[in-house]
Order: C-alpha cells, then sequence, then structure tokens
C-alpha cells in the first residue's frame, strides 16, 4: 500500500541534478510538510506547461527549447525541496 503523500513523488527523478529521496521524505513530515505538498502539486503545472510548449511549432526552437528548460528547471527546483524555508 502506498504510503499518503507517496503519489506526489511519483515522477521521473532521472533528470533531476540534486534529487533525494529521502530528503524529499524528512521534508514530507518536517515542520514545513505542507509547504513542500504544496510545491509539489504546484511542479505539476509546469511539467504539462513544458509538455505543451515542446510541441508547439508556431515559435523558434531555441526560444522554445530554453523556455521549456526555464519551466522544467522550476518543476525541478520545487521538488528538490530548494524554496523550502531553511
Amino acid at each position: 500500500m502506498q504510503q499518503p503523500d507517496e503519489h506526489l513523488l511519483d515522477f521521473d527523478t532521472g533528470t533531476l541534478e540534486d534529487w533525494d529521496g529521502e530528503r524529499a521524505r524528512t521534508a514530507l513530515a518536517g515542520e514545513h510538510g505542507a509547504l513542500y505538498r504544496n510545491h509539489l502539486r504546484i511542479a505539476l503545472q509546469p511539467d504539462r506547461w513544458a509538455t505543451a510548449e515542446s510541441g508547439r511549432t508556431d515559435t523558434d526552437a531555441r526560444y522554445r527549447a530554453g523556455y521549456v528548460q526555464a519551466l522544467e528547471d522550476m518543476a525541478a527546483f520545487l521538488r528538490q525541496t530548494y524554496y523550502l524555508p531553511e
């Protein structure tokens, strides 16, 4: 049986440079767990947005690639606990 918050951690971590599953689970259980849960939910939107943008053909390819990378980076930073208070 999945833990209550495990579904929030169900994403591809292969491209995250600083992913630490233990750090994520500690954050979920810690003082700022509610904030981190919110960050994990918010990260879903830039993921969807990046997927949609990567399929566009009406923009310059270099611009599109940079935009998609920025969206993916934002989602990654949210997931890697970077925006939690120290």
